[in-house]
């Protein structure tokens, strides 16, 4: 069955495209749910129209949407769960508990279908998908730790800071050493 897509569907096509589909998915998902058109010959004369329109729509939506990307992006969360001694974790950190994080740290709600992950069943550093349009799609860190231990403190940068500190004191130490004699 050939469709003429009225909006974007993920992973399918953008707004004003032509696809071949199968019947059952055409018949009772996208043309009830208001996605797709069966592709007639006036719905086809309307695809241009529909591609423009879309377009536009599309560039609103991601220029709102930009600001929410750049903090997703940058937003680090952090769980503790039990876990066994090879790093299995014993439940599991579902896209939910995810939202809830997104939520609390940031501000920020999503739907917990735009997070591209499987629930994440063990220890360690995990990089999840967001997609908050077709275009748009940030990355966040979620950082797994077992029960009982505390996420690192310092970065990598503050690290570097710490040493230069400890340098020049040693060096104003030495002056002072000097002066002394």
């Amino acid at each position: 069955m050939k469709v003429l897509l009225i909006k974007d569907v993920y992973k399918l096509g953008r707004a004003g495209d032509i696809k071949k589909v199968a019947s059952g998915y055409g018949r009772n998902y996208l043309i009830p749910q208001g996605l797709a058109v069966l592709a007639t010959a006036n719905a086809l004369k309307e695809a241009d129209h529909i591609r423009e329109t879309a377009a536009q729509q599309r560039a609103i939506l991601n220029k709102e949407m930009s600001g929410i990307a750049e903090i997703l992006s940058s937003t680090v969360l952090t769980f503790n769960a039990k876990a066994g001694e090879t790093g299995k974790l014993y439940g599991s950190i579902t896209s939910q508990m995810i939202v809830d994080g997104i939520k609390e740290k940031s501000g920020v709600e999503i739907d917990r279908r735009d997070i591209e992950s499987d629930p994440i069943r063990s220890l360690g550093e995990h990089a999840i998908i967001v997609r908050l349009t077709m275009d748009l799609i940030p990355e966040i860190k979620v950082l797994v730790l077992g029960e009982g231990e505390s996420a690192p403190v310092s970065t990598p940068d503050e690290e570097v800071l710490e040493e230069e500190e400890v340098e020049s004191e040693s060096t104003s130490q030495d002056e002072e050493d000097v002066v002394e004699e």
